[in-house]
Protein backbone atom coordinates (compact mmCIF):
# COMPACT_ATOMS: atom_id res chain seq x y z
CA UNK A 1 0.00 0.00 0.00
CA UNK A 2 1.07 3.53 -0.57
CA UNK A 3 0.33 7.34 -0.44
CA UNK A 4 1.09 10.23 -2.53
CA UNK A 5 0.70 14.04 -2.24
CA UNK A 6 1.16 17.27 -3.42
CA UNK A 7 2.32 20.16 -1.76
CA UNK A 8 3.10 23.60 -1.85
CA UNK A 9 5.34 26.57 -0.73
CA UNK A 10 7.50 28.61 -2.75
CA UNK A 11 8.01 25.92 -5.37
CA UNK A 12 5.68 22.71 -6.28
CA UNK A 13 6.49 19.22 -4.51
CA UNK A 14 5.41 15.89 -5.40
CA UNK A 15 5.91 12.50 -3.80
CA UNK A 16 5.01 9.10 -2.62
CA UNK A 17 5.68 6.49 -0.31
CA UNK A 18 5.92 2.36 -1.69
CA UNK A 19 5.20 0.04 0.91
CA UNK A 20 5.27 -3.20 0.24
CA UNK A 21 7.33 -6.64 1.96
CA UNK A 22 10.49 -6.24 -0.56
CA UNK A 23 12.32 -4.49 -2.88
CA UNK A 24 12.38 -5.11 -7.02
CA UNK A 25 15.76 -3.36 -7.07
CA UNK A 26 14.19 -0.15 -7.98
CA UNK A 27 16.66 3.14 -8.32
CA UNK A 28 16.60 6.23 -8.91
CA UNK A 29 16.07 7.12 -12.76
CA UNK A 30 16.69 9.95 -15.31
CA UNK A 31 15.23 9.09 -18.98
CA UNK A 32 17.08 12.10 -21.07
CA UNK A 33 15.32 13.76 -23.97
CA UNK A 34 16.29 11.32 -26.72
CA UNK A 35 15.59 8.37 -25.29
CA UNK A 36 13.56 5.81 -27.72
CA UNK A 37 10.81 4.80 -26.07
CA UNK A 38 9.78 1.64 -28.07
CA UNK A 39 5.80 1.16 -26.81
CA UNK A 40 4.02 -1.79 -27.58
CA UNK A 41 0.91 -0.71 -29.19
CA UNK A 42 0.93 3.37 -29.54
CA UNK A 43 3.51 5.46 -31.59
CA UNK A 44 7.52 5.33 -30.72
CA UNK A 45 8.51 8.73 -29.52
CA UNK A 46 12.47 9.64 -29.86
CA UNK A 47 12.49 12.53 -28.73
CA UNK A 48 10.14 14.08 -25.58
CA UNK A 49 10.25 16.08 -22.42
CA UNK A 50 12.95 14.36 -19.95
CA UNK A 51 11.98 12.85 -16.87
CA UNK A 52 13.07 11.61 -13.14
CA UNK A 53 11.63 9.43 -10.69
CA UNK A 54 11.77 6.04 -9.22
CA UNK A 55 11.99 3.00 -11.79
CA UNK A 56 12.93 -0.68 -12.14
CA UNK A 57 15.00 -0.44 -15.54
CA UNK A 58 14.49 -4.09 -17.22
CA UNK A 59 15.75 -4.99 -20.71
CA UNK A 60 16.63 -1.03 -20.99
CA UNK A 61 13.01 0.10 -20.22
CA UNK A 62 12.13 2.44 -17.46
CA UNK A 63 9.40 0.78 -15.26
CA UNK A 64 8.36 3.95 -13.65
CA UNK A 65 6.98 3.77 -9.71
CA UNK A 66 6.36 7.71 -10.21
CA UNK A 67 7.94 10.71 -11.47
CA UNK A 68 8.41 14.19 -12.86
CA UNK A 69 9.18 15.64 -16.46
CA UNK A 70 11.46 18.60 -16.69
CA UNK A 71 7.78 20.76 -17.58
CA UNK A 72 7.00 19.93 -13.57
CA UNK A 73 4.07 16.99 -14.40
CA UNK A 74 4.40 14.45 -11.91
CA UNK A 75 2.40 10.92 -12.06
CA UNK A 76 2.42 7.92 -9.67
CA UNK A 77 0.91 4.85 -9.65
CA UNK A 78 -0.64 3.06 -6.29
CA UNK A 79 -1.90 -0.12 -5.38
CA UNK A 80 -5.61 -0.49 -6.39
CA UNK A 81 -6.11 -4.33 -6.05
CA UNK A 82 -10.01 -5.80 -6.59
CA UNK A 83 -10.93 -2.60 -8.27
CA UNK A 84 -8.38 -1.92 -11.33
CA UNK A 85 -9.71 -3.72 -14.74
CA UNK A 86 -7.74 -3.67 -17.97
CA UNK A 87 -9.46 -4.25 -21.17
CA UNK A 88 -8.74 -5.97 -24.50
CA UNK A 89 -7.25 -3.89 -27.29
CA UNK A 90 -9.07 -1.70 -28.88
CA UNK A 91 -8.89 -0.19 -32.57
CA UNK A 92 -9.01 3.54 -32.60
CA UNK A 93 -7.77 3.84 -28.99
CA UNK A 94 -4.60 4.59 -27.83
CA UNK A 95 -4.19 0.98 -26.06
CA UNK A 96 -1.13 1.63 -22.93
CA UNK A 97 -0.48 -1.02 -21.01
CA UNK A 98 -0.18 0.15 -16.76
CA UNK A 99 3.99 -0.24 -16.92
CA UNK A 100 3.60 2.00 -20.04
CA UNK A 101 1.03 4.27 -18.87
CA UNK A 102 3.41 7.19 -16.28
CA UNK A 103 6.15 7.38 -19.34
CA UNK A 104 3.37 7.87 -21.85
CA UNK A 105 2.13 10.87 -20.54
CA UNK A 106 5.23 12.55 -18.98
CA UNK A 107 6.75 12.31 -22.27
CA UNK A 108 4.75 14.39 -24.00
CA UNK A 109 2.66 16.07 -21.57
CA UNK A 110 3.56 19.65 -19.89
CA UNK A 111 0.05 20.00 -17.90
CA UNK A 112 -2.62 18.41 -16.43
CA UNK A 113 -4.74 20.15 -18.87
CA UNK A 114 -2.59 18.52 -21.35
CA UNK A 115 -2.72 14.85 -19.95
CA UNK A 116 -6.57 14.99 -19.86
CA UNK A 117 -6.68 15.55 -23.29
CA UNK A 118 -4.11 12.47 -24.13
CA UNK A 119 -6.80 10.76 -21.54
CA UNK A 120 -10.04 11.38 -23.63
CA UNK A 121 -8.99 8.35 -26.19
CA UNK A 122 -6.53 5.96 -24.01
CA UNK A 123 -7.54 2.37 -23.78
CA UNK A 124 -5.30 0.81 -20.66
CA UNK A 125 -4.88 -2.66 -21.76
CA UNK A 126 -4.07 -6.30 -19.75
CA UNK A 127 -0.24 -6.65 -21.09
CA UNK A 128 2.03 -7.38 -18.96
CA UNK A 129 6.20 -6.28 -19.24
CA UNK A 130 7.39 -9.31 -19.08
CA UNK A 131 7.03 -13.46 -16.97
CA UNK A 132 8.96 -11.81 -14.39
CA UNK A 133 7.00 -8.44 -14.38
CA UNK A 134 3.35 -9.05 -14.34
CA UNK A 135 0.61 -6.66 -13.97
CA UNK A 136 0.00 -4.77 -10.95
CA UNK A 137 -3.53 -3.55 -10.28
CA UNK A 138 -2.99 0.31 -9.95
CA UNK A 139 -4.64 3.76 -10.41
CA UNK A 140 -3.10 6.73 -10.60
CA UNK A 141 -2.30 10.54 -9.73
CA UNK A 142 -1.30 12.94 -11.76
CA UNK A 143 -0.30 16.55 -10.56
CA UNK A 144 1.12 20.02 -12.23
CA UNK A 145 1.06 23.29 -9.94
CA UNK A 146 -2.23 24.09 -10.22
CA UNK A 147 -4.13 21.07 -10.03
CA UNK A 148 -4.14 17.25 -9.33
CA UNK A 149 -6.62 14.27 -11.46
CA UNK A 150 -6.78 10.82 -10.14
CA UNK A 151 -7.36 7.82 -12.84
CA UNK A 152 -9.15 4.70 -12.21
CA UNK A 153 -9.50 1.70 -14.46
CA UNK A 154 -12.89 0.05 -13.52
CA UNK A 155 -15.08 -2.53 -15.04
CA UNK A 156 -17.35 0.16 -16.11
CA UNK A 157 -14.69 2.37 -17.76
CA UNK A 158 -11.86 4.78 -17.00
CA UNK A 159 -12.94 6.91 -14.45
CA UNK A 160 -11.06 10.65 -14.12
CA UNK A 161 -11.89 12.18 -11.09
CA UNK A 162 -10.45 16.06 -10.46
CA UNK A 163 -8.18 15.57 -7.06
CA UNK A 164 -8.82 18.91 -5.44
CA UNK A 165 -6.91 17.24 -2.13
CA UNK A 166 -3.90 16.44 -4.13
CA UNK A 167 -3.63 12.67 -2.28
CA UNK A 168 -4.23 9.83 -2.84
CA UNK A 169 -3.71 5.81 -1.94
CA UNK A 170 -5.76 2.61 -2.38
CA UNK A 171 -9.00 1.51 -1.70
CA UNK A 172 -11.75 2.15 -1.74
CA UNK A 173 -12.15 4.11 -5.16
CA UNK A 174 -11.61 7.54 -4.76
CA UNK A 175 -15.13 9.06 -4.63
CA UNK A 176 -15.48 7.08 -1.93
CA UNK A 177 -12.53 8.66 -0.56
CA UNK A 178 -13.82 11.90 -0.81
CA UNK A 179 -17.05 10.85 0.75
CA UNK A 180 -15.29 9.86 3.73
CA UNK A 181 -13.73 13.25 4.89
CA UNK A 182 -16.91 13.87 5.45
CA UNK A 183 -17.57 12.14 8.60
CA UNK A 184 -14.08 13.79 9.82
CA UNK A 185 -14.88 18.08 9.47
CA UNK A 186 -15.07 17.72 12.76
CA UNK A 187 -11.35 17.69 13.87
CA UNK A 188 -9.01 20.81 14.15
CA UNK A 189 -5.59 21.79 14.58
CA UNK A 190 -6.91 24.16 17.59
CA UNK A 191 -8.47 23.20 21.11
CA UNK A 192 -12.05 21.47 21.29
CA UNK A 193 -15.00 23.30 22.58
CA UNK A 194 -17.60 21.99 24.31
CA UNK A 195 -20.10 20.51 22.21
CA UNK A 196 -20.85 17.58 24.20
CA UNK A 197 -23.68 19.87 27.11
CA UNK A 198 -23.77 22.97 28.07
CA UNK A 199 -24.51 21.06 31.50
CA UNK A 200 -21.01 20.08 32.01
CA UNK A 201 -17.74 21.97 32.57
CA UNK A 202 -15.24 20.07 29.87
CA UNK A 203 -12.25 21.25 29.39
CA UNK A 204 -9.28 20.07 27.57
CA UNK A 205 -6.40 18.84 29.46
CA UNK A 206 -3.91 18.80 26.73
CA UNK A 207 -2.73 20.23 23.23
CA UNK A 208 -3.95 18.30 20.06
CA UNK A 209 -7.14 16.90 21.49
CA UNK A 210 -8.84 19.18 18.67
CA UNK A 211 -7.71 16.12 15.95
CA UNK A 212 -8.93 13.56 18.88
CA UNK A 213 -11.19 10.88 16.03
CA UNK A 214 -8.21 11.45 13.65
CA UNK A 215 -7.97 7.84 12.32
CA UNK A 216 -4.14 5.98 13.09
CA UNK A 217 -4.35 2.55 12.16
CA UNK A 218 -2.51 2.45 8.30
CA UNK A 219 -5.59 1.33 6.27
CA UNK A 220 -5.32 3.16 3.12
CA UNK A 221 -8.64 4.87 3.78
CA UNK A 222 -7.59 5.91 7.40
CA UNK A 223 -3.90 7.27 5.64
CA UNK A 224 -6.29 9.25 3.13
CA UNK A 225 -7.64 11.06 5.55
CA UNK A 226 -4.68 11.49 8.20
CA UNK A 227 -2.60 12.67 4.77
CA UNK A 228 -5.36 15.03 4.14
CA UNK A 229 -5.52 16.65 7.29
CA UNK A 230 -1.85 17.01 7.81
CA UNK A 231 -1.27 18.52 4.58
CA UNK A 232 -3.75 21.22 5.09
CA UNK A 233 -2.76 22.24 8.90
CA UNK A 234 0.63 21.96 7.90
CA UNK A 235 2.62 25.36 8.32
CA UNK A 236 6.19 25.77 6.63
CA UNK A 237 8.66 28.37 6.15
CA UNK A 238 9.08 28.79 2.06
CA UNK A 239 12.72 27.77 1.89
CA UNK A 240 13.90 24.85 -0.23
CA UNK A 241 15.56 22.88 3.39
CA UNK A 242 12.20 23.62 5.26
CA UNK A 243 9.85 22.71 2.22
CA UNK A 244 11.19 19.25 1.92
CA UNK A 245 11.77 18.59 5.69
CA UNK A 246 8.03 19.87 5.77
CA UNK A 247 7.21 17.44 3.15
CA UNK A 248 8.68 14.03 5.00
CA UNK A 249 7.22 15.43 8.13
CA UNK A 250 3.96 15.11 6.56
CA UNK A 251 4.87 11.46 4.90
CA UNK A 252 6.13 10.04 8.14
CA UNK A 253 1.98 10.00 9.50
CA UNK A 254 1.43 7.62 6.64
CA UNK A 255 5.19 5.28 7.02
CA UNK A 256 4.60 1.68 7.87
CA UNK A 257 6.72 -0.16 10.39
CA UNK A 258 8.38 -3.26 10.34
CA UNK A 259 5.99 -5.42 11.98
CA UNK A 260 2.55 -3.45 12.04
CA UNK A 261 1.29 -5.02 8.94
CA UNK A 262 1.37 -8.79 8.49
CA UNK A 263 1.27 -9.79 4.97
CA UNK A 264 2.42 -13.33 5.11
CA UNK A 265 3.75 -15.43 8.20
CA UNK A 266 7.14 -13.35 9.59
CA UNK A 267 6.17 -10.48 6.03
CA UNK A 268 5.58 -7.36 6.66
CA UNK A 269 4.72 -3.98 4.96
CA UNK A 270 7.02 -1.64 5.32
CA UNK A 271 7.79 1.98 3.45
CA UNK A 272 10.81 1.09 1.11
CA UNK A 273 11.48 4.03 0.08
CA UNK A 274 9.55 7.90 0.50
CA UNK A 275 10.53 10.33 -2.08
CA UNK A 276 10.08 14.24 -2.86
CA UNK A 277 10.78 16.09 -5.73
CA UNK A 278 10.76 19.92 -5.89
CA UNK A 279 8.76 20.06 -9.72
CA UNK A 280 9.97 23.24 -10.45
CA UNK A 281 13.59 22.94 -10.06
CA UNK A 282 13.42 18.58 -11.38
CA UNK A 283 15.21 17.64 -7.80
CA UNK A 284 14.78 14.21 -6.63
CA UNK A 285 14.82 13.34 -2.85
CA UNK A 286 14.39 10.60 -1.38
CA UNK A 287 14.52 7.98 2.08
CA UNK A 288 14.98 4.79 2.46
CA UNK A 289 13.54 2.25 5.30
CA UNK A 290 17.18 1.87 6.28
CA UNK A 291 18.20 4.98 6.02
CA UNK A 292 16.40 8.24 7.21
CA UNK A 293 18.82 10.97 5.85
CA UNK A 294 17.89 12.85 2.78
CA UNK A 295 19.61 12.04 -0.92
CA UNK A 296 19.07 14.40 -3.80
CA UNK A 297 19.31 14.10 -7.38
CA UNK A 298 19.01 17.13 -9.77
CA UNK A 299 18.07 15.84 -13.45
CA UNK A 300 19.63 19.48 -14.65
CA UNK A 301 23.20 17.86 -13.54
CA UNK A 302 22.77 14.77 -15.87
CA UNK A 303 23.45 14.74 -19.29
CA UNK A 304 19.37 15.51 -20.32
CA UNK A 305 19.95 16.10 -24.10
CA UNK A 306 21.64 11.94 -24.11
CA UNK A 307 19.82 9.10 -25.57
CA UNK A 308 20.67 6.45 -22.81
CA UNK A 309 18.64 5.73 -19.32
CA UNK A 310 20.97 7.18 -16.23
CA UNK A 311 20.58 5.52 -13.04
CA UNK A 312 21.53 6.32 -9.47
CA UNK A 313 21.35 3.28 -6.62
CA UNK A 314 19.10 3.86 -3.77
CA UNK A 315 21.30 4.26 -0.17
CA UNK A 316 19.87 2.12 1.92
CA UNK A 317 22.30 1.88 5.08
CA UNK A 318 21.84 4.28 7.79
CA UNK A 319 23.72 7.39 7.19
CA UNK A 320 24.89 8.58 10.85
CA UNK A 321 26.70 12.43 11.17
CA UNK A 322 29.27 11.34 14.28
CA UNK A 323 29.86 14.69 16.17
CA UNK A 324 33.47 14.66 17.47
CA UNK A 325 33.82 15.75 21.10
Amino acid sequence: MCTAITFSTKDNYFGRTLDWIESYGEKVVVTPRNYPFKFRKCQNIDNHYAIIGMAVISDNYPLYYDGTNEKGLSMAGLNFPDNAHYENEVTDKDNVPPFEFIPWILCQCATVEEARNKLSNINIIDMPFNQDFKLSPLHWIISDKTESITIEPLKEGIRIYDNSVGVLTNNPTFDMQLLNLNNYMNLSSKEPVNNFSDRLDLKPYSYGMGAIGLPGDLSSMSRFVRAVFTKYNSVSEKSECDSISQFFHIMSQVSQTRGCTVVEDEKYEITLYTSCCNTDKGIYYYTTYGNSQITAIDMHRENIDGSQLISHELVRGQQVLMMRG
